[in-house]
């Protein structure tokens, strides 16, 4: 079953060691596998830190939370970095409600969280 509308695409690109993953879609029960796979390859590779920005995304449901909890964790074994991208209803409003900026680096712009990476 491929509902077109419950998709998710990820693409990863690399600026200055600091790995970004853009989500865009939707990233539900169904899709969020598709991001914990991107995250683990990503720390395979082991960048300086990685950030996930979720300003493409549609619709962010718990599951999608519950892999960037566990993506955190990944960072905080590795000693590495971990920051999310996400402004507004669709995303930071839905975190900050479940406290989960209160676990996750949370930023409004990719700029914000690639200087905060970087530093």
């Amino acid at each position: 079953m491929n509902d077109p509308k419950r998709k998710l695409t990820v693409s990863v690109r690399s600026i200055d060691e600091v790995d970004v993953l853009a989500v865009c879609g939707e990233l539900d029960a169904l899709t969020a596998p598709q991001l914990d796979e991107a995250i683990n390859a990503s720390f395979a590779t082991e960048p300086t830190a990685l950030v996930v920005d979720l300003l493409g995304l549609e619709f962010l449901a718990s599951a999608g939370m519950t892999v960037l909890l566990d993506g955190q964790k990944t960072a905080n074994q590795m000693k590495s970095r971990f920051g999310v991208v996400a402004d507004g209803p669709r995303t930071s409003r839905p975190m900050k409600l479940m406290g989960l900026d209160q676990e996750l680096d949370l930023y409004p712009t990719l700029d914000a969280a690639l200087t905060a990476s970087r530093g």
